[in-house]
Formats: structure tokens, C-alpha cells, sequence
């Protein structure tokens, strides 16, 4: 008996090959140079083609952008569960199908060592709104055979990410013209403001009631420990993106104190500024104007954001925005198998 190597990809569950195509490129930003936190300026970008399109593709085609949940980085698309595709593999799949029009797909990367951006801008952790509104739409537009219009592009997330799906189009509607979001962050009296209490119960169990005690500690750390660190970690996340301290680049202001979790009414009002059930009524045009609005979550959701998706659609409805909302069997995580339909509904809508 004897071992031998074989070429080629080795197969499933390990790495499936593909019938489309992966690009794993390398993109220096300018927006986010020099940012707050010292954080890469240099990023990984992944972009898909569908069997059959190269470069040189004949035909332009809608492009659906895809963003990641908190602490989120792109690398994890290729990181396979037990007994299932990732990410990439799924679409693929799809495409190879021809369940779905020819469309190209952008994995967008916006991690922080906050942990995430929210996809806006802010003086705490950086410009990544622009960065992918300005730098990689171009970017993409100028190599890539797509419809370069906001009309033929849209933008797809989960949890964080979804919350960038329905915000960005809000914020920039000359760039996407769709959306798809799961279990995005909204209704943030629902998502958010529960939680307060319990990060100050445990900042004042575990780090003498300091975030500068919790960030000590956790720079010593020999690994990340979400039990331990995670949700205090992520609240002042998001803290630096609703409501950075414009006083001290990279930090933030808490909408909470610390040591009790009383709310602080004045930060709080910051942070629903940018709750996406609040942004809506101010932004009524350009969610009218969007081709596709897709909305679902998991009707057992743990941060209740299958409420935050309801209370979105609600103010749709108001506003006279069309768009579909579905609830499922399912709590937040494990929504992977979610992606490919909603990315089918925007490349059908998106086409030229």
C-alpha cells in the first residue's frame, strides 16, 4: 500500500470546486488611511464571476455587494459548518445551476479592531461608508464587465451587515439600488438597550466597572473569549460608530453608564439617529427609488431583530417603498443557506 498526491481541488466536505470563479485580490484604500485606529489601509477584496464570464465578458452585468456581521472579516466566507457549503461554494452552486442571471459578486471587507464599522463613517474608527461607496464600486466598475449604475447595483448583509444593507442605499442611493438585509440591527430599543445592563453588570463583576480596566485585561488575554469579553466588547463597537468621542480619536462615548446602565439620554439620541426605523421617514425618496428591498429574519432571533425587520417594514409601508418581509424557523445564527435566494432576488430585479 502507498500514499499518493493528486492534483486539483480535494472535494467535499473539505473544499468544493468551483464552476465560477473566485478572485482574491489585494486593494489599498485612501479612505481608510490614517484612520483612528491604526487599522489596515491595505484589504482583501473577493469578487465572483459566474461560469463562463472573464474579464472580457461581452455582456455587462448587475453586481450585488455583500457585507459581513460584527467582528465579521472575509476570510470566514470560506469557512465551512458541519455537513455544509460555505458561502461561496452555495452561490456557486446557484450560478452553475443557472438558478440565477449571470451577475458579479463583491465580498466587501470593513473590519476594525473594534470589531466592525456599521458600514458608516466615523471619526472613531474610519471612513468605510466611503470606502465602499467611493473606492470599491469604482474600483470594481473600472476592472469588472458590470453595469456601472446604481439602477443594476445592489447590496446584501447579515446582523451588522444588514444593517449596512439597509443604511448605506438610505445614504447613498446614487450608488445601490436594491437591498437585502437579514436580521439587520433596528429598532434599537429592542437590539441594543437591553443590553446595557447587562455589560454593566459585568464590566462592574469583572473589570472594576472600567472600560479601561476591560481593555487592559483584554490586550493580556491569550485568546478571545467571547463568554468573557464579547458583549462588553461589541456594545463600545457600536459605540464608536453611533457615537464616537470626537475628543479622543478611536474612542467612544457610552450611552450607559458603566457602573449602574442607566441610559445617558443625551448619547442614547445619538445612537437612534442612526437606528434604520428612525432613518427612514428622512431618507422616503431613495427608499421609493430602490428596484428591490428584501427583508427577513429568524422569527426566534435572540437580539429580537426579527422585530427590528417588522418595525422597518412597517415604516416602508408608510412611506410607500415597495418591498417583502419573511420570518422564518430559525434564531440569528446558522442563516447562511438564506443568502443565495435574497442574492437572487436582487440580481433579477438589477438586470439590465
Amino acid at each position: 500500500m502507498s500514499l499518493k498526491e493528486l492534483d486539483g481541488v480535494v472535494g467535499a466536505p473539505w473544499a468544493r470546486p468551483l464552476a465560477g470563479a473566485l478572485d482574491q485580490l489585494v486593494v489599498e484604500s485612501d479612505a481608510l488611511a490614517d484612520n483612528p485606529l491604526g487599522d489596515p489601509a491595505r484589504r482583501p477584496l473577493y469578487v465572483y464571476r459566474p461560469p463562463g464570464v472573464e474579464l472580457d465578458h461581452p455582456r455587462p452585468l448587475p453586481a450585488v455587494y455583500i457585507i459581513q456581521g460584527f467582528t465579521g472579516q472575509i476570510d470566514m466566507w470560506l469557512t465551512h459548518s458541519a455537513f455544509e457549503p460555505n458561502m461561496i461554494e452555495r452561490v456557486d452552486a446557484m450560478f452553475a445551476a443557472r438558478a440565477c442571471p449571470d451577475a458579479i459578486l463583491v465580498f466587501v471587507d470593513a473590519w476594525t479592531s473594534r470589531g466592525g464599522s456599521q458600514f458608516i463613517n466615523s471619526a472613531s474608527t474610519g471612513r468605510y461608508l466611503d470606502y465602499l461607496c467611493d473606492e470599491v464600486v469604482e474600483f470594481v466598475d473600472g476592472r469588472y464587465p458590470t453595469l456601472s449604475s446604481r439602477d443594476h447595483r445592489g447590496l446584501a448583509g447579515k446582523s451588522s451587515g444588514g444593517y449596512g444593507a439597509m443604511v448605506v442605499p438610505m445614504l447613498r442611493p446614487d450608488v445601490f439600488g436594491a437591498l437585502a438585509s437579514h436580521a439587520g440591527d433596528a429598532l434599537f430599543e429592542c437590539c441594543y438597550l437591553p443590553e446595557f445592563r447587562e455589560v454593566a453588570r459585568d464590566l462592574r463583576e469583572h473589570f472594576d466597572g472600567s472600560y479601561d480596566v476591560f481593555f487592559e485585561r483584554l490586550a493580556a488575554a491569550d485568546h478571545f473569549s467571547y463568554e468573557r469579553f464579547g458583549p462588553a466588547f461589541e456594545m463600545y463597537g457600536y459605540a464608536c460608530a453611533y457615537s464616537p468621542d470626537l475628543s479622543q480619536p478611536g474612542a467612544a462615548l457610552l450611552p450607559f453608564d458603566p457602573s449602574t446602565g442607566r441610559v445617558n439620554d443625551e448619547v442614547w439620541a445619538l445612537w437612534l439617529e442612526h437606528d434604520p426605523v428612525r432613518m427612514a421617514p428622512h431618507h422616503a425618496d431613495a427608499l421609493r427609488s430602490m428596484r428591490r428591498i428584501y427583508l427577513d429574519a429568524g422569527a426566534r432571533d435572540e437580539y429580537f431583530l426579527d422585530l427590528g425587520a417588522q418595525a422597518f417594514a412597517q415604516e416602508l409601508s408608510k412611506l410607500g417603498a415597495a418591498h417583502t418581509i419573511e420570518l422564518f424557523d430559525a434564531k440569528h445564527g446558522g442563516i447562511t443557506y438564506r443568502y443565495p435566494g435574497a442574492i437572487h432576488e436582487l440580481v433579477t430585479a438589477l438586470q439590465g
